[in-house]
């Protein structure tokens, strides 16, 4: 069972669902290539793929290729179905920072297949995820700013106002699909910059704001 909290409220949630959204940012879709998505691009981590501040991905033996990609995290409050755009982010208990670890390598030869790719995107420490901020402790979640750094570099540094699909957009259209319940959270995309990391590194991914997660790569 993995666990989540916002400490200044002193709450704490059971992570249920991990739903991602890909090809969120027309940067990041250009750099790998893409075609732009009609509708959002859905996938899942399971809660077992989260570490926490100062804990280490383990890249799997069945990869050589390892990317980061930072992103904004939401965690669901309040349970919904059908939730309207307008009343999106009422279900919203807070957020925080999150990195999409993905196997980039196994993804593109399973995409290539046809096959699904979630053995690229939900392996065990796939998801490094920060404590989160209170929903209203950030005005506007369009108005952010996601940075990673890797070994002291900045490689990211994007505005969640360039997402294809905001937050409020995804929470409704992921409502439609599944029940967003109490304790799963919502990665909503990567900006441009995302890169290979491999043993020994050290990345830390940050939203002024909102806050971060370091965490060394073995």
């Amino acid at each position: 069972m993995k666990t989540v909290s916002i400490p200044a409220t002193d709450n704490e949630y059971i992570v249920g669902k991990i739903l991602c959204i890909g090809r969120n940012y027309v940067d990041h879709i250009k750099e790998l290539g893409n075609d732009a998505p009609s509708a959002p691009v859905v996938f899942m981590k399971p809660a077992t793929a989260i570490i926490g501040n100062g804990e280490s991905v383990v890249i799997p033996a069945y990869s050589s290729d390892c990317h980061y990609e930072a992103e904004l995290a939401v965690l669901i409050g309040v349970e919904g179905k059908d939730i309207t755009e307008a009343d999106a982010l009422s279900h919203v208990a807070g957020y925080g920072v999150a990195i999409d670890m993905t196997l980039r390598d196994v993804q593109d030869n399973l995409k290539k297949k046809g096959l699904p790719w979630e053995i690229a995107k939900g392996f065990d420490t796939s998801c490094p995820l920060s404590d989160f901020v209170p929903v209203d402790k950030v005005a506007d979640p369009q108005g952010l700013t996601i940075c990673l750094s890797l070994n002291g570099e900045q490689r990211q540094n994007g505005s969640t106002g360039l997402m294809i699909n905001s937050a409020a957009r995804i929470i409704s259209y992921l409502s439609g699909i599944f029940t967003l319940e109490e304790g799963d959270v919502i990665l909503t995309g990567t900006p441009a910059g995302v890169g290979r990391v491999v043993a020994g590194d050290r990345m830390e991914a940050s939203i002024a704001g909102v806050g971060s997660v370091g965490v060394n790569v073995i």
